[in-house]
């Protein structure tokens, strides 16, 4: 598989992660403190089109690097759960590392 497999899923897995950390910090002043309606509206659309974004990055990822349903299924929930993808990325990435061809060399399909 080609290293950029690898990296755009892990790009995507930090920036949905980030994002979803500003939308739970957004959502504890709407219900919170009773503020800040229209920031959290725009942060929560603008996380679903990147978390939309992830799903695809991290599903190809997934079908090259032949995992299992079970396997695929977490890696695409982490990007809902606060902080996960933080670890789920890492955990992918030393798991696939092995699998990227260096650059130049061929690719098997």
């Amino acid at each position: 598989m080609k290293s950029s497999v690898l990296t755009r899923y892990r790009v995507m897995a930090y920036i949905t992660a980030v994002m979803l950390l500003v939308l739970c910090t957004c959502m504890v002043f709407k219900y919170g403190f009773d503020t800040g309606e229209g920031v959290t509206l725009a942060v929560s659309q603008v996380h679903g089109v990147l978390y939309i974004v992830y799903l695809v990055f991290a599903f190809d990822l997934g079908s090259k690097a032949k995992w299992s349903f079970g396997k695929l299924a977490w890696v695409l929930l982490s990007g809902t759960i606060p902080t996960a993808a933080f670890f789920v990325e890492r955990k992918v990435r030393r798991e696939v590392a092995p699998l990227v061809v260096p650059a130049g060399e061929p690719v098997k399909v």
